[in-house]
């Protein structure tokens, strides 16, 4: 059974960082593609980021360009995420995605972890 679990969100002031853990178990996930997905509240589920295992080749929305990095643990098949210089605009339940190799879209997806960025 595949398992992707988040966690290392929490409230943070503005300017502040978090980093951001997502634990993949239950197959190999060589070839995969992991991705950093955010909801704000309102508003629909945007990608943020993602990371190709194999590769390490990345990709970034604009917004989180030159503030988060992505970065790929395989011995612990850990993806993490370090948010910096957070802004008010981060604030949203940030989810870890799995997507499988040759495929557009992420079949596997995280419970999902609270950022909260205050003024």
């Amino acid at each position: 059974q595949v398992q992707l679990v988040e966690s290392g969100g929490g409230l943070v002031q503005a300017g502040g960082s978090l980093r951001l853990s997502c634990v993949a178990s239950g197959r190999s996930f060589a070839g995969y593609r992991m991705g950093w997905f955010r909801q704000a509240p309102g508003k629909e589920r945007e990608f943020v980021t993602s990371i190709s295992w194999i590769t390490g080749i990345t990709d970034y929305i604009d917004s989180v360009k030159g503030r988060f990095t992505i970065s790929a643990d395989n011995a612990k098949n850990t993806v993490y995420l370090q948010m910096n210089s957070l802004k008010l605009e981060d604030t949203a339940v940030y989810y870890c995605a799995a997507r499988v190799p040759g495929s557009s879209e992420y079949h596997y997806w995280g419970q999902g972890t609270q950022v909260t960025v205050s003024s």
